[in-house]
């Protein structure tokens, strides 16, 4: 047991002018010699019993200090964390990727038990609340049980740990993978770096070579490599080659951390991440195949949903969906609509308070919402006629689209801010408040683009001599839209994907109807889709390989999207595309293995 004096903890607790529960002693604190007195680190003296402390609203909080960095034993990470009514909060993502706590199951937002060095059943239960996009969990009754310092220090959280030492390391042999356990002196920090094909631990731990020595070696057969050991920041690293994923949780009584490397490594669990939220993930399986499921069960009438894209600023680019939703700043998102990898520019629709950022193509599958909770899934076309003042008409095709074809293609400042033309020889007409300004060949415009009035529109001509004859500068125009079905032209927010799955309980899969070819229609890869069950529940939903063979099909995918209780699904962008985004980290794949996309939809707190 570690003991720090009683006045270094009473100083520490009038700084923050706040109230601590630590070892059991509460107190409250007072305001005139704050400004005399420097912080010190936060003792943590066991207690008979650490208490979870008091709950914070889900509503905005003014911290106390706050940072984005963390550092465990001298080594820094990127975590977001906050200090706020007596509480250190930590991105919840933080705890299992830095220290290799497990998050359990959960009825109450407000309350998530952890498994970090505890015996089965006992776990320890953290106060939880929701800002700014993350989940953050109250880690002092954690600091307080394994006697940790904890001190922030400008925007940086320093953890400092009891030291340990490596009693043990075993492989064991187990059917369909292999077990690796490490015993220890005592709870320690410890981290799954991400990788493909090798397991590296970090443990903020030592030790001696001798003990280590028996596990280095690979038996015949093994999942697990030969173990190489060396030194790091704060403790040693483990590294071996490995042909599964591994997963890790760590026991108490004795204390250790046990590894399994194995292809069927999902760990089931359902926690209520955040009032209308509840994260999921399990196998479902199809005509006896599992298949891993990671997804996402909201209550729409506790949150918001939005579309999002790579940049507010234009509709064309990609990146990494982490980045796209910390960019809006949304506590979870899906990847969405599909786009041209080369170009970047999106195919489908993405309408976002009656906006078109994108318009919707081959009247493929959309799902439209808005703020009431409403949902609805169609097959959804745009029909939009320009006509000149002359009485001439002519059908525009698309709106923001990267779906060329010959005809007129309409181009709003939503698009961005210039225009470079997709093939030679359309033709670029300028439109400024209604009447055409200008009639360019791409060949003429530039590598820079051509500007896209703010108080108008391009429209690129493609193969249409006739409506460019139609349209010289001071012909004046209109332009008149209807969506089809008209049921869907109240919802301000549309996301185009495809096919349509599910439609009032049946299955309406149908990709020739929306014009995706064979290949796509019959290859077996992971998969993103949204679902909306009789409840009025929204599913954000990612499905990936089987452990006994690659991902599902689109009829596997509709089926999986029936048993988790769908009465309307779409599938959406899959493949490498397929990301689950929640609360700064993907909870279905690492972002090593995951392709940046264009759109998405981003979940919000009111």
């Amino acid at each position: 047991m570690v003991k720090w004096p009683a006045l270094t903890l009473l100083l520490f607790h009038f700084c923050l002018k706040r109230r601590w529960v630590v070892g059991g002693w509460v107190g409250w604190l007072g305001l005139s010699i704050v400004a005399a007195i420097a912080p010190a680190p936060i003792l943590a003296v066991p207690p008979a019993s650490p208490p979870a402390e008091t709950v914070i609203a889900d509503a905005a909080v003014n911290p106390a200090a706050q940072g984005q960095t963390l550092t465990i034993n001298g080594s820094p990470v990127a975590v977001p964390w906050m200090m706020v009514n007596g509480q250190i909060g930590l991105a919840d993502y933080g705890l299992t990727a830095y220290l290799g706590a497990t998050l359990l199951n959960n009825s109450d937002p407000n309350r998530q038990p952890v498994q970090w060095f505890t015996a089965p059943g006992s776990p320890v239960e953290l106060s939880a609340w929701v800002q700014g996009g993350y989940r953050f969990l109250d880690i002092m009754p954690l600091a307080v049980r394994h006697g940790w310092q904890v001190q922030p220090q400008g925007g940086t959280l320093q953890i400092t740990t009891a030291p340990a030492q490596v009693i043990a390391l075993r492989r064991i042999a187990q059917p369909g993978g292999e077990r690796l356990i490490v015993d220890l002196s005592g709870p320690v920090p410890a981290t799954l770096a991400d990788s493909a094909d090798a397991l590296t631990l970090t443990l903020g731990a030592t030790a001696d070579s001798r003990v280590v020595g028996d596990a280095i070696a690979a038996p015949a057969g093994s999942y697990l490599g030969a173990l190489s050991v060396s030194p790091t920041t704060g403790g040693i690293r483990l590294q071996a080659s490995t042909s599964s994923p591994p997963r890790l949780v760590t026991q108490a009584n004795p204390n250790q951390i046990v590894i399994d490397i194995r292809a069927d490594n999902l760990q089931p669990h359902s926690i209520a991440w955040a009032p209308g939220v509840r994260w999921q993930q399990r196998y479902v399986s199809v005509a006896g195949r599992p298949f891993p499921v990671y997804y996402l069960q909201i209550d729409p009438t506790q949150t918001s949903l939005r579309p999002i894209w790579t940049d507010p600023t234009t509709a064309v680019g990609t990146a990494p969906l982490t980045t796209i939703a910390q960019r809006w700043q949304a506590a979870a998102a899906i990847n969405a609509g599909f786009f041209n990898r080369n170009n970047q520019y999106p195919l489908g629709a993405v309408r976002a308070n009656n906006t078109w950022i994108s318009g919707p193509i081959l009247s493929r599958g959309v799902v439209g919402w808005n703020d009431q909770g409403q949902v609805r899934m169609e097959r959804l076309a745009l029909q939009q006629t320009l006509t000149t003042a002359s009485g001439q008409s002519y059908p525009v095709l698309a709106i923001n689209s990267g779906y060329v074809q010959a005809g007129i293609g309409l181009y709003t400042p939503a698009w961005g801010s210039t225009y470079r033309p997709v093939i030679e020889s359309e033709t670029v007409v300028t439109v400024v408040d209604d009447v055409v300004t200008a009639q360019q060949p791409a060949a003429t415009i530039g590598s820079g683009g051509l500007p896209i009035p703010p108080n108008g529109y391009l429209l690129a001509l493609r193969s249409y001599a006739t409506a460019a004859q139609a349209l010289p500068p001071g012909q004046r125009v209109t332009i008149a839209s209807d969506l089809l079905p008209a049921t869907m032209a109240p919802f301000p927010n549309l996301i185009g994907g495809g096919p349509l799955l599910i439609r009032d309980r049946a299955l309406v899969l149908d990709a020739n109807l929306e014009q995706f070819g064979t290949a796509f229609s019959t290859q077996a890869a992971p998969r993103s889709a949204i679902g909306l069950t009789a409840t009025g529940e929204i599913l954000l939903v990612a499905v990936h390989n089987s452990p006994q063979g690659p991902g599902p099909t689109l009829d596997q995918l509709a089926q999986i999207m029936l048993q988790l209780g769908s009465t309307n699904a779409l599938n959406l962008d899959g493949g490498s595309s397929a990301s689950l985004y929640l609360g700064g980290r993907l909870i279905n794949r690492s972002p090593r293995t995951a392709a940046r996309v264009n759109n998405g939809i981003g979940l919000f707190f009111p």
